[in-house]
């Protein structure tokens, strides 16, 4: 189906001025923005070793995703295609679904489920696939919806947020919800107000919400395994630390399983 294939033939076009640079990719920063998901997809995985090990390696999917994300993401923003863009989303949903299956706590599951991870993680699967197909009906409106999914894992992380007096997840939870918010703001910003931007001449605001997100991964993703800790890990002992060095201003977080053998 070379339609599907063609430049241009998604009804997606973000705000950043088409072929200004090069005649093979149609919004430069938009595409080239995404290499750190290609970065933190395997530092993340290398960094988060001994947590995997202990916890599921079915968490390498999830960072498996995340690099296809970035990979289908700059395969969409160069050719602004129709088969890009659901490459992008499906992709994104899958991940979304896959980290839902893993780590969403029991006690957050449907009742009539009770507390079954296996029966859980069957429904969200069947769910996810169907609405994959669903999706090529009105491809325009999936980024939305994908953004209203991660609505209520943010309400999930609050309700954590008052249960724990962890200053560790607590800090975790702000950090996570300052950086997705964040990208927020510049994906609507881009979309809605794109006219403006435009006036002004600034047209990156799509590619500051690829770096933004790309960001929040590694926070969210620690979030969320210090909140499953709590309930599927309750006698491990969990340390996070900072990539490059923990005394750093910056960094991307990761978590380490304290050996059981290990004195203090």
């Amino acid at each position: 189906m070379p339609s599907i294939l063609a430049y241009q033939s998604s009804e997606v076009d973000w705000c950043e001025s088409n072929f200004l640079y090069s005649p093979l990719v149609a919004e430069f920063y938009n595409t080239f923005s995404n290499v750190t998901f290609l970065i933190f997809g395997p530092l993340m995985a290398f960094l988060m070793h001994s947590y995997v090990q202990k916890r599921s390696r079915y968490i390498y999917c999830i960072m498996a995703l995340f690099v296809c994300i970035g990979f289908f993401s700059m395969y969409f923003h160069a050719t602004l295609s129709f088969l890009g863009q659901l490459l992008d989303e499906v992709a994104i949903l899958w991940m979304l679904a896959s980290s839902y299956s893993i780590w969403m706590p029991r006690c957050y599951f449907p009742t009539f489920l009770r507390g079954s991870r296996s029966q859980f993680t069957c429904m969200i699967l069947s769910g996810t696939t169907i609405v994959t197909f669903l999706s090529v009906l009105r491809p325009t409106i999936n980024a939305y919806a994908l953004n209203s999914i991660a609505l209520h894992v943010v309400y999930m992380v609050r309700l954590e947020y008052k249960k724990t007096r962890s200053r560790q997840l607590r800090h975790m939870i702000g950090v996570s919800v300052v950086l997705w918010a964040s990208a927020l703001a510049s994906w609507i910003s881009d979309r809605l107000f794109c006219s403006f931007w435009q006036q002004i001449h600034f047209f990156y605001l799509h590619s500051i919400w690829h770096l933004l997100i790309s960001f929040t991964f590694p926070y969210g993703f620690v979030t969320m395994a210090l909140v499953d800790a709590k309930y599927e890990m309750p006698s491990q002992t969990l340390r996070v630390h900072y990539w490059p060095r923990d005394t750093w201003p910056v960094g991307l977080p990761y978590i380490e399983v304290q050996a059981d053998d290990k004195s203090c």
